[in-house]
């Protein structure tokens, strides 16, 4: 088959392939699985003032809790393909999803900072194994015909999972504490244990690969991707180049990326095969999938902060907000499939792509008084593209890819989307920080304290700070510094439209890459048989 192979479309009048039930139950055990791990990655944001009250730890201590996850998810994630044939699909995910509930339970009962860093770590390195390993079940159970259907499943964990994060996060710490965020996987993964051991049937272990193992390539990646991650997880806290660590880091990060592709592209057995970006469809729907992970994560991140600076939300507030994100897309993504059928898969994610960047450009007309009632408008345009664009763009990406590159296309089709997600979230909060001191001085140049409009409003907020007790100089005083607080406030409105702006403008240069896509006579994508 081409490397960029259409396959075939279906014959309605034939007989659509029957997939066994035992499939079902691990392609749905195994979407369960990615789910949690993905949910995991935003849950703690919205309790991260709580754990680190708990823990005794700093606001830039606490970041590597976060940080921790995100850097061990990242890098086994390319390894789970070559792992997952070392110790089998099965024995491999069921021994990552026991180990993911352990390491679970030992967050919630973390007793001080560095302990909740490693087990978070841990945590990371077990659940990355569950995303990429979920999409290579998909590919490797299914028959063509049915994996339409897979890919909607897998949407929920991609697009559902991050925007519900918040929502969840923010509810169990209201009303229960922090710990239940954790405890929370406990039971859908003692589902996703009992499914992957019940439907997915014994397979040899393979353990002479471990001799003959990709080990340069394998620690080049591990030490280059780890070093990137946290680069561009602290950059922003650290002042980038200004920090000496940050300039460590990415020193090493270069010289061991560069390494690693050496090693990958000149092997002839590399653990991840990096060559299928070269394949036409495959390496441009990475492209988009870095962008779409920009969007995803990126106005995941920008929205809940606006909502607790601007407007100082609770969490459980924040989390009403952005289920007009995520409960739509559960209707939306069983649509898609049926989209596909009748309509050209690039015109589907063209489509998702341009309603996805119209809402962010509605949320770039932010004011200090926007809330839930204006916010649930563009959160439903977006609950709309989202999904439209993730199914599509991964049939279109995953299809000609042979049953023995599920593995290494899955762990780099993930990468891409983790690594865009990453990426987009230092970008914006560097953006956020420069546009806000930019606008600040802008508007404070604009500010006379010898203008009639800005002494009248001195003098009426001398007056109110007066009939509230003050002497009159406190009164004057706290009047100056409350229209100081004003400026910057808006100044902060504006950066965070400076932001949205952003994503909208990253959404629509990736759809360029929609033009030269391969069309593909399937409905779904996407393993030779």
């Amino acid at each position: 088959m081409a490397d960029t192979g259409a396959v075939r479309q279906p014959n309605n009048t034939m007989r659509s392939p029957q997939v066994p039930l035992k499939s079902w139950i691990a392609v749905g055990g195994a979407m369960l699985g990615a789910f949690m791990a993905v949910l995991d990655i935003q849950i703690t944001n919205a309790s991260l003032e709580e754990i680190q009250a708990a823990l005794g730890a700093t606001l830039e201590e606490g970041s590597w809790i976060s940080t921790a996850y995100l850097v061990a998810e990242i890098v086994v994630i390319p390894l789970t393909g070559w792992l997952s044939r070392v110790f089998s699909t099965r024995l491999y995910l069921l021994g990552n999803a026991i180990a993911f509930i352990f390491f679970s339970v030992c967050c919630a009962w973390a007793w001080n900072l560095p302990s909740m860093i490693v087990f978070r770590a841990l945590q990371g390195f077990t659940g990355g194994v569950l995303i990429p390993m979920a999409l290579t079940i998909l590919l490797t159970t299914l028959p063509p015909a049915k994996q339409p259907i897979g890919m909607a499943m897998f949407a929920i964990t991609a697009v559902f999972a991050p925007a519900i994060g918040p929502t969840v996060g923010g509810w169990l710490t209201e009303n229960f504490s922090w710990h239940y965020i954790f405890y929370l996987n406990v039971i859908p993964g003692l589902v996703l244990v009992g499914a992957i051991w019940y439907a997915l049937a014994p397979q040899p272990k393979q353990l002479h690969l471990l001799k003959q193992g990709d080990w340069l390539g394998i620690i080049s990646m591990a030490i280059g991707l780890g070093s990137l991650q946290v680069v561009l997880e602290e950059g922003s806290r650290k002042d980038w180049f200004g920090s000496p660590l940050i300039v460590r880091l990415s020193i090493i990060a270069a010289i061991f990326l560069t390494a690693f592709f050496w090693i990958e592209l000149t092997r002839k057995q590399p653990f991840i095969n990096l060559r299928l970006l070269a394949r036409r469809n495959f390496g441009l729907a990475s492209i988009v999938n870095v962008s779409l992970g920009i969007g995803l994560y990126g106005s995941v991140y920008v929205l809940p902060l606006y909502l607790a600076q601007i407007q100082g939300y609770n969490p459980l507030q924040i989390g009403e907000v952005i289920a007009w994100l995520g409960l739509p897309q559960l209707l939306v993504v069983p649509l898609v499939p049926k989209l596909m059928q009748r309509i050209d898969s690039r015109l589907l994610i063209a489509f998702g792509i341009s309603m996805f960047a119209v809402s962010c450009f509605m949320n770039s007309t932010l004011t200090h008084d926007t809330g839930i009632d204006e916010l649930k408008w563009s959160q439903l345009v977006r609950a709309i593209g989202q999904p439209m664009i993730f199914v599509p763009l991964t049939t279109i990406a995953t299809a000609g890819i042979e049953k023995e590159q599920a593995g290494s296309a899955s762990g780099l089709f993930n990468m891409m989307r983790n690594l865009g997600g990453s990426m987009g979230i230092a970008a914006l909060a560097t953006l956020l920080t420069r546009r806000e001191q930019f606008h600040s001085n802008r508007l404070g140049d604009s500010i006379s304290l010898y203008d009639f409009n800005t002494q009248q409003r001195i003098d009426q907020l001398t007056q109110y700070f007066v009939s509230r007790g003050a002497d009159m100089n406190t009164a004057h005083d706290r009047a100056i510094a409350s229209l100081g607080n004003i400026v910057r406030r808006e100044a902060y409105v504006m950066a965070f439209n400076d932001c949205f702006y952003f994503i909208g403008i990253a959404l629509l240069l990736s759809g360029v890459a929609i033009i030269f896509f391969k069309k593909t006579k399937a409905t779904g994508g996407a393993v030779a048989h």
